[in-house]
């Protein structure tokens, strides 16, 4: 199914985000922890960057695509490329708020 939804999406600049987490896919949030308790999207997982490496065996396992956030765009951006070398489906989020304000 989510395969479908990739085919349907254009490109990833014009990715609909709703859709995605609407069918599934999980929000990571890449941000320090002290960061991510000052606020962020309800239902994300924590899992700061540098830890990334050591989660990737749990990501895959969930089989389902994956939205990256962090605060401005610039983590989310490195975790999506350790990601996607990993064979998983990601995508970039960019900032945590406007990932918020596109899924409603």
């Amino acid at each position: 199914m989510f395969s479908l939804i990739k085919k349907l999406l254009a490109s990833k600049n014009n990715t609909d985000f709703k859709n995605l987490h609407a069918h599934g896919a999980v929000i990571v949030d890449v941000r320090m922890p002290q960061e991510y308790r000052s606020g962020h999207i309800k239902g994300s997982i924590n899992v700061p960057l540098q830890e990334l490496g050591k989660e990737v065996v749990k990501l895959k396992k969930l089989n389902k695509p994956i939205i990256t956030c962090c605060l401005s765009g610039g983590r989310s951006s490195a975790a999506e490329k350790l990601l996607s070398r990993q064979g998983v489906e990601v995508y970039n989020g960019g900032g945590w708020q406007g990932l918020q304000s596109k899924i409603g």
